[in-house]
């Protein structure tokens, strides 16, 4: 006599951690690509919705003569890959004297050095902010010593005014500019028509100023109601303050941190 087979219950597919949501990356569109590919892959729709736009150098020959001037400085510090890129542009065969220290702000920065054949490059393990720049061995002791600083005008502003604070001769070099976005109605429209849950993605206090500034009002009020993923405690105060309530805080600026806490932050959702 058989005996009956007992059916197994159906194995259910595995759910993609972001499937469903809508990740808003607030990075200017020429840096976000890299969330964008790590977000579809988890399974989201990512929204461009960039808080910053980025420009070339307002002085573009007065950025170049200071970087052929700082080829010999120091210690040089790029502050983003975005300043890797505009000052590459602006000087193809950019390198430095041997005795001279190059740092980055991350690791991100640190691979695009590294992609244009600067290879030695010390940038902060434990925290990827000025912060932990400024706590390299390198820079602590610097009385005396020149030190080029390659970025954008605006932004924290603590490195310079802390390097000369430790007797440090800073010069500050703009190869490119930060400015508000603007944004079109297909990405408006985008944001308005964003199945939820929604999640922000933000590295920038000045991005989220400019979205508080210049988005529609029901708009801001939709990304406010969301999930927010924010880089730093320091944010995270900004984003409160700015009628965020349901802010988390990633590790880092970097996209794998940045997707790590917004994994997180969506899976409430999946109770």
């Amino acid at each position: 006599m058989k005996q009956a087979r007992v059916s197994s219950p159906p194995v259910r597919a595995a759910v993609l951690p972001f499937a469903g949501a809508s990740v808003v990356i607030t990075r200017p569109t020429a840096t976000a690509q890299t969330l964008k590919r790590r977000v579809r892959a988890l399974g989201g729709e990512p929204i461009a919705l960039p808080g910053l736009a980025l420009r070339g150098a307002a002085d573009p020959a007065a950025a170049k003569a200071a970087l052929r001037a700082a080829r010999d400085v120091d210690v040089v510090v790029f502050a983003s890959p975005a300043a890797v890129t505009y000052a590459f542009a602006l000087q193809p065969r950019l390198r430095f004297s041997r005795g001279t220290c190059v740092c980055a702000l991350g690791a991100a920065t640190a691979r695009a050095l590294a992609r244009r054949g600067i290879g030695e490059v010390l940038w902060p393990r434990a925290r990827q902010d000025s912060e932990g720049l400024l706590a390299l061995p390198a820079l602590r002791r610097v009385r005396g010593r020149r030190i080029a600083l390659i970025g954008a005008p605006g932004g924290r502003e603590l490195l310079a005014p802390a390097l000369r604070r430790r007797g440090a001769r800073v010069e500050s070099i703009h190869v490119y500019r930060r400015v508000a976005p603007r944004h079109g109605r297909r990405q408006l429209e985008a944001l308005a028509q964003a199945p939820a849950p929604l999640v922000t993605l933000l590295s920038s206090a000045e991005a989220l100023a400019h979205l508080r500034a210049h988005l529609p009002l029901p708009l801001y009020a939709r990304l406010a109601a969301g999930e927010l993923v924010v880089s730093s405690l320091r944010l995270a105060a900004a984003a409160r303050a700015s009628l965020f309530a349901n802010v988390h805080i990633a590790a880092s600026p970097a996209p794998a941190d940045l997707v790590r806490a917004a994994c997180g932050a969506l899976a409430r959702h999946r109770l």
